[in-house]
């Protein structure tokens, strides 16, 4: 069964998902607009895999395809993925101020833990 989604956001999500696809995303990050040949390269995967992944990456607008001739070269698309890193943010600051809060109180309830602990030896 195929899974269709809905949003850019979930396509993005979805297309981060795999370890290839972030491998070719930090190629493209790094070297610039490379050839579909060039970014199978490295990898084991034969060329019908590669252009799936490819089409993943195209689909969630994270690269761009520009054909010449019977050459295809990939261009990342860096705007693309700023919905994904402002959603990613905003959670990471909620997360952060949660485990922060859990801290102190651990922090806090840590005496009065070690007084219970003792407490219960002193009974057994």
């Amino acid at each position: 069964m195929a899974i269709h989604y809905q949003n850019n956001l979930d396509r993005a999500f979805h297309a981060l998902g795999d370890g290839t696809r972030r491998e070719m995303i930090s190629m493209l990050a790094s070297r610039g607009a490379l050839s579909a040949g060039e970014l199978r390269a490295p990898f084991s995967a034969a060329q019908p895999t590669i252009s799936k992944h490819l089409k993943v990456l195209e689909s969630a607008g994270l690269v761009r395809r520009e054909v010449n001739g019977r050459v295809h070269h990939f261009h990342l698309v860096a705007d693309s993925m700023k919905q994904a890193e402002d959603w990613i943010s905003r959670h990471r600051t909620f997360w952060e101020g949660a485990l922060q809060n859990l801290e102190c109180f651990v922090t806090e309830a840590q005496p009065e833990l070690q007084s219970m602990d003792r407490r219960d030896e002193d009974t057994e």
